[in-house]
């Protein structure tokens, strides 16, 4: 399964220079966060696939002009084609702006999955805005991650975690792609990426 993963910054190669097929072969699209709504509508039509997204904190906009086609998955487990996905939303609360929580109430969130996730026998894909903490995160209070997400690595394994809220144009930065965190191999959405799921 193939999948397309964005987050932050508009691709302007699959947006203002989209060329017809660029979207060939693209199962699903998931969005981490931080996109103009126009985009994921753009894409989701383009590609004629699902496309799920979760809040980043830059996202106020969607409760005015939610992305058209596209489905929410913030607090929710779902299954495309056999595959888990949990959405988790938001950055870590640094100025008390929307879609910021604190490490409790992440927690709190998680939480309230954990029946779910015991009745599908788990996750296979964990959707972040932000990463988990020390594995793709920054150091500034704003781009830190969640300790939160770290027990839920721990015992339900899931091949990736996807986030986004960390990204080049920062400069400041040090942008990895992709880390690893015990089995879970954590991949930064930033732009653009695709995910060969076997």
């Amino acid at each position: 399964m193939k999948i397309l993963v964005v987050a932050d910054e508009e691709s302007s190669y699959l947006w203002d220079h989209y060329q017809p097929g660029r979207l060939s072969g693209i199962d699903l699209i998931l969005s981490a966060g931080d996109l103009k709504p126009e985009y994921l509508s753009f894409l989701v039509t383009m590609a004629n696939r699902p496309l799920l997204y979760i809040h980043g904190n830059h996202d106020a906009v969607y409760e005015k002009r939610p992305p058209e086609g596209c489905e929410c998955i913030d607090d929710k487990l779902v299954s495309v084609n056999g595959i888990h996905i949990l959405g988790l939303g938001g950055a870590k609360l640094y100025n008390g702006g929307p879609y910021q929580y604190s490490e409790r109430q992440m927690e709190r969130r998680i939480r309230k999955l954990k029946w779910k996730l015991h009745r599908t026998g788990g996750v296979d894909i964990v959707l972040t805005h932000a990463a988990p903490e020390g594995f793709g995160d920054a150091e500034d209070m704003a781009h830190r991650g969640f300790e939160a997400f770290l027990p839920l690595l721990e015992q339900y394994k899931p091949k990736y975690l996807v986030h986004g809220h960390v990204h080049k144009s920062y400069g400041v930065h040090t942008f990895e792609r992709e880390v690893q965190c015990w089995e879970t191999r954590v991949i930064n959405a930033s732009g653009r990426t695709i995910i060969d799921y076997i």
